[in-house]
């Protein structure tokens, strides 16, 4: 049995100040994400603006409240498979090398245990819509990521559609190519981390 690590990131409601004209801003908004598959938290909390328990500094006046996502992350101990839920969404994220070869998007293989888990997890879901995206690091020139990033997204995408054998699934398949990295390119083990397939779909609302 793999070891695996947890970490759960969980984040409630907050309150931003304005203080003599400046506004401090706080979110959880991470920019290196692809469009489309940002977080999205439930309606804010109502927050009683004259309620004698705040403490405000003078002069301070209540902004709109956010209610933040509550995400937990499960990594392999091996960082070849990485899993994330958030209120509204599951993302496998799938190391390259666990799944092709160098430089090629022929599934190799291990990949077809990894994927058979996946479209299992999205049956439980009961998930209609799956994105596929596919990312490199930034070796090499940026166009060849960006046709490899795709092929190996292409690939991911068609084993699934075996595996799911469900007409009523629709897919999004994109290749990002050295886009959106997750970790250091300058190293070898951050690059290893941003070649990655990553698969994403709704949470079941029951």
């Amino acid at each position: 049995m793999n070891t695996r690590l947890t970490i759960l990131l969980t984040a409630s409601f907050f309150v931003a100040t304005n203080v003599v004209g400046t506004t401090w801003a706080h979110a959880d908004d991470n920019p290196n994400v692809p469009p489309g598959t940002e977080a999205s938290a439930p309606a804010p909390v109502e927050v009683d603006p004259d309620d004698p328990d705040l403490k405000l500094p003078d002069g301070a006046t209540l902004a709109q409240a956010k209610v933040l996502d509550i995400k937990s992350v499960v990594e392999d101990q091996s960082g070849d498979e990485r899993r994330e839920d958030t209120n509204s969404d599951v993302k496998f994220a799938l190391q390259a090398e666990v799944l092709f070869g160098k430089d090629s998007a022929k599934l190799g293989a291990e990949a077809k245990s990894r994927i058979s888990g996946i479209a299992e997890e999205i049956k439980t879901q009961n998930a209609t819509k799956v994105r596929v995206f596919g990312f490199t690091d930034n070796l090499g020139s940026s166009a060849h990521g960006d046709v490899l990033s795709k092929q190996r997204a292409n690939a991911v995408q068609e084993l699934l559609v075996q595996e799911l054998n469900d007409a009523g699934i629709t897919y999004e398949v994109r290749g990002y190519g050295e886009q959106y990295p997750i970790a250091d390119n300058s190293t070898e083990a951050g690059r290893k981390k941003n070649r990655r397939v990553e698969v994403s779909f709704p949470r079941s609302e029951e």
